[in-house]
């Protein structure tokens, strides 16, 4: 028999042997089988990460942080959470900046689930790279505000439509990097809703974007006769919604991969036609449960890297909104997109720019200014690669096995020595 939890053709080193390139020119990352979690094997693969990172990694080797650099981001400090991170990868990505292979660093707790996404990014890479490009941009705001009556909200709408030079003005007053690029006021009874949309450049900028909504909605406010206003007022933040769904809200991604049909029976033990006819299946409990997250396990590669990176993890509801679409290509062969409307990830501001986040954000040479929409390109090739490797856990009937194997119950049984085809 075998054994349900091990990809055959992984070809990492045990022990001290040097990993063999895979196809994305990257090593793969050695594993130490019956010792994976020793001091040895964390340096090995710590070498590798600092080397693609080309740069020292001090706070992931677990040097500290100096507490003062976390003001602004966090009150009443005691400390730091500790929470276990491990490299998935190597990842073959086409972006808009070319073809890039990186290690992607995942912070989780759960068993099965960096080795999960390791699997799918193999199982990928044997098509050649994931196509991931950011297609739309655009944070939007959505204040509202009150009137006496329909008529008024009118008047106000129309007002809203001709102050865009003067709604920019505002902006440009409190940033020195976003700017107003939509006004698009929408009628409610005898509400307005002012949709403002902003560039953010690689910040998230929910904060600019709050401060500018309220300029903008107080000012509106004051010139049409409002009776109330709330700069929240359709409060999309933080939670899943069929607005960012169908308009886009962040950066907008779409992704696409193949797998081989032979990679998929000797490494995942399915076919494409076993794929795409349960991903047909998952569309009836999809429509059914009325969700926005026609992903499989989205949420979870990206909560991983939302902590590692520093972003602000309550943006995962959001974030983990889209499709799934699987089909046959004309070899044969299986053809995946992945569609994430509404990422709200960034390279600067917030907690990206220190300690462990910043040197995860090098590590796929994302640091800093310029990277936002690289960055959420990689988080799309990871979402994708995620969501293939558990479509074939299920389809397989392996994933209830591979999480017995990895799994917190009985990690003493398999570790992070086996591939897993699991992890949601």
């Amino acid at each position: 028999m075998h054994d349900p939890t091990v990809d055959r053709t992984d070809t990492s080193a045990p022990g001290g042997a040097a990993p063999r390139p895979g196809l994305t020119g990257l090593p793969r990352l050695p594993r130490t089988p019956g010792a994976d979690h020793c001091a040895p094997a964390l340096a090995a693969r710590l070498a590798l990460a600092e080397a693609a990172a080309g740069r020292p990694l001090p706070h992931l080797a677990g040097a500290p942080v100096a507490p003062e650099v976390a003001a602004g981001n966090v009150e009443n400090m005691v400390g730091w959470a500790q929470v276990p991170l491990g490299l998935a990868g190597p990842l073959w990505a086409d972006t808009s900046r070319g073809e890039v292979s990186v290690y992607v660093p995942l912070a989780t707790t759960e068993g099965a689930l960096v080795a999960s996404y390791s699997r799918g990014m193999g199982l990928l890479a044997d098509g050649g790279p994931i196509r991931t490009r950011v297609v739309a941009e655009g944070l939007s705001q959505h204040p509202l505000l009150v009137y006496r009556c329909v008529a008024d909200a009118e008047r106000a709408a129309a007002a809203a439509r001709g102050s865009f030079e003067r709604f920019a003005a505002l902006v440009a007053g409190v940033t020195r990097h976003g700017r107003l690029t939509e006004v698009a006021p929408e009628v409610h009874g005898r509400r307005l809703l002012l949709r403002l949309v902003f560039h953010t450049a690689d910040a998230i900028g929910i904060n600019m974007a709050a401060h500018a909504a309220d300029l903008c909605s107080r000012d509106l406010a004051e010139r049409t006769g409002a009776i109330d206003r709330a700069v929240h007022g359709q409060d999309v933040e933080k939670r899943a919604n069929a607005r960012a769904l169908v308009e886009g809200r962040g950066r907008s991604v779409v992704v696409e991969g193949r797998v081989p049909r032979a990679t998929l029976a000797a490494r995942a033990r399915t076919t494409p036609e076993a794929l795409v006819a349960l991903a047909r299946t998952y569309t009836v409990g999809f429509a059914q449960l009325g969700t926005q997250n026609w992903g499989i396990q989205t949420a979870n590669g990206l909560a991983a890297a939302f902590l590692a990176c520093g972003q602000d993890v309550a943006y995962v509801t959001e974030s983990a909104t889209g499709f799934l679409d699987l089909d046959l290509d004309a070899a044969g062969d299986l053809y995946a997109t992945l569609t994430l409307p509404s990422l709200l990830v960034g390279t600067v501001g917030g907690g990206s720019g220190q300690g462990t986040a910043a040197e995860c954000l090098a590590l796929l040479g994302c640091a800093g200014a310029g990277h936002g929409n690289h960055f959420a390109e990689l988080l799309g090739a990871l979402a994708l690669a995620g969501d293939v490797s558990l479509m074939a856990a299920f389809a397989s009937h392996e994933f209830v096995a591979a999480h017995e194997a990895l799994g917190r119950n009985r990690p003493q049984s398999g570790g992070s020595e086996r591939q897993s085809p699991a992890g949601a």
